[in-house]
């Protein structure tokens, strides 16, 4: 291994070889010319050539050195990191060359490291059956997986294009549940079949510029399955339900018979009173259920929006959010007003105080969107997602009918309902109808 000579012990020979050569030269030139200050003179003249060639040697190799290490830095920030410079020089520069190679060997290793995880990432999200786009702050397409683009825009590249654009082809359930900017369950129909799907969006920022994420979750084969087992479940309750009555009603009936052989007949009424009672709360009970499944069909009309919305407050109280529209509404005052009492019972009901008990109405295009906002907890993505099924309900005391019999009224309006937890806090239902006949 070669002897290590430093930088600095190369200056200093450097400069003691052309101080002993000044010194010679002019002690030489002094004894020839005997004046010692021309000879001084002459000596640093005649130096001067020698001491220029010596610092061009001694600083080559460090400018060689700089331009290489340039070239090197622009090379890792391009994202090349598989150039190295090669030296067999023992001082410093030896060094600091061995130190950037060293460097770039480090960040080769991490960039294939890093190269491995992105595609792997890559592969988990492009074959995940759940739509992801990303949009920035001007809403062109960052992302989008191939969820998203069979979902959108018929299994084309999204990448750059204008989202809003990319929505405008799309159905309008589609572009209400973006638009919320909120979790929410929607409906759309796809090859003649409903599609249900779950919407959430989120925002943050990426490289210090917003952006928003937002997945589609399609849920039809879950509820499906969630849907065969509330039948199951409503089999069950409504069984219960008959044994429970008609055991009593049979016992009665045996023992009313009894006393009617004893000749008993001031405690038959009794028990004819109470056989009556039993039967009025089974008749009530399958009524409930039957309303459900007996729905007639809307008598829409047109409605001004003041006289409802006055008659809807004197029944269940709330604060209207905006203007009261000039405009007409058509609908079917005693099936809205049954939605929206619903609703608005269920707001009541989540905690919220009287004035956080929101309702408004807005006309947009040719469609009006009538929205209830509370401050209670909101939803569970599972009771999100669960909320509109016919009997599905997260009260002890509940039958699970009023979303259901809500979505289906708004549906037979030719209308959509959907639920979205609000980002500060509380449930928002959105209900959308048409502006006019159709």
């Amino acid at each position: 291994m070669p002897r290590r000579i430093s930088l600095q012990g190369k200056l200093a020979a450097a400069l003691a070889l052309a101080a002993g050569v000044g010194v010679l030269l002019g002690a030489a030139l002094t004894t020839w010319l005997g004046e010692w200050r021309l000879a001084v003179l002459l000596s640093l003249v005649a130096a001067l050539p020698f001491v220029l060639w010596a610092a061009q040697r001694m600083i080559e190799p460090v400018a060689q050195l700089l331009r290489g290490l340039t070239g090197l830095v622009d090379s890792y920030r391009d994202g090349d990191f598989s150039i190295s410079l090669a030296t067999d020089r023992t001082d410093e520069l030896g060094d600091l060359t061995s130190a950037h190679n060293r460097l770039g060997s480090t960040l080769r290793e991490q960039r294939q490291g890093l190269v491995q995880r992105e595609l792997l990432l890559d592969t988990v999200v492009q074959n995940t059956p759940v739509a992801l786009v990303l949009v920035d702050a001007g809403n062109r397409v960052a992302y989008a997986n191939l969820a998203a683009r069979h979902l959108f825009h018929e299994g084309r590249a999204m990448n750059g294009h204008d989202f809003l654009s990319v929505l405008s082809q799309c159905p309008a359930a589609l572009r209400d549940a973006v638009a919320n900017g909120e979790d929410a369950l929607f409906g759309v129909e796809i090859d003649g079949a409903e599609e249900m799907y779950h919407a959430s969006q989120r925002g943050f920022r990426l490289a210090n510029q917003p952006h928003r994420l937002m997945l589609f979750r399609r849920m039809t084969r879950e509820l499906s399955r969630q849907e065969v087992a509330t039948w199951k479940k409503v089999i069950r309750v409504i069984s219960h339900e008959l044994n429970n009555s008609l055991a009593p009603i049979s016992s009665m009936a045996h023992s009313g018979a009894e006393l009617t052989r004893r000749g008993d007949l001031a405690r038959v009424a009794t028990v004819f009173t109470a056989i009556s009672e039993r039967v009025q709360h089974l008749h009530g009970f399958i009524s409930g259920y039957a309303s459900f499944a007996k729905l007639p069909a809307p008598r829409l009309q047109q409605v001004e929006w003041q006289t409802f919305l006055d008659g809807l407050h004197e029944q269940c109280p709330f604060r209207f959010e905006g203007a009261v529209p000039n405009e007409p509404g058509w609908f079917d005052v005693a099936q809205l007003e049954q939605v929206l009492i619903n609703v608005l019972r269920n707001a009541h009901e989540s905690g919220s105080a009287a004035d956080d008990v929101q309702l408004s109405v807005l006309k947009v295009a040719a469609e009006w969107r009538i929205e209830v906002r509370d401050a209670g907890p909101g939803m569970s993505e599972q009771v999100l997602a669960n909320a509109l099924l016919p009997f599905y309900s997260t009260k002890r005391s509940g039958t699970g009918l009023g979303l259901a019999l809500a979505r289906e009224i708004i549906e037979a309006h030719g209308g959509r309902i959907t639920l979205g937890n609000l980002e500060r806090g509380g449930l928002r239902v959105s209900l959308t109808l048409p502006a006019a006949a159709r």
